[in-house]
């Protein structure tokens, strides 16, 4: 991959890695630590935070895409194999769990009673496997620098 191509590469992918572990693993769950913030409240602001954080997310990994076709180079398995991951990640949060968080928060916002759900702990598991993926993918693409 060119030099300046994959500079470009990592800081995304670091920047990515920096908005998943500061909305997903802090924003998250702060925001229920404020002084009279309800749970109406704190989904209503968190759907708007994953809404966002979801397009920062596509911008990035298209990017990545981008800049990968720009190289003119096939990528080695190696070096894409972790971004593939959590790409296909990124596409299940984005067509299925997202919507589907959405609509459980929409739902609790409006007062009806929503039975028990492992969305929560599928989102926060995925996350962490992504998280893990990008660091492997950054490093990689690090070591290829030298």
């Amino acid at each position: 991959m060119i030099k300046s191509t994959l500079k470009f590469t990592i800081a995304i992918t670091f920047i990515w890695i920096g908005f998943i572990c500061s909305i997903s693993f802090m924003e998250a769950w702060l925001k229920f630590q404020a002084p009279n913030i309800t749970t109406s409240l704190g989904l209503g602001i968190g759907k708007l935070v994953f809404g966002a954080l979801n397009k920062v997310e596509l911008f990035s990994s298209f990017s990545i895409i981008a800049l990968f076709i720009y190289s003119n180079e096939k990528p080695k398995i190696k070096y894409t194999l972790f971004f593939t991951i959590a790409f296909l990640i990124l596409i299940i949060q984005t067509i299925w769990l997202l919507p589907n968080l959405d609509e459980r928060a929409s739902k609790i916002i409006q007062g009806i009673s929503v039975p028990k759900s492992q969305l929560h702990f599928v989102f926060i598991a995925l996350e962490c496997i992504k998280v893990i993926c990008l660091t492997l993918f950054g490093k990689n693409q690090l070591n290829q620098l030298n």
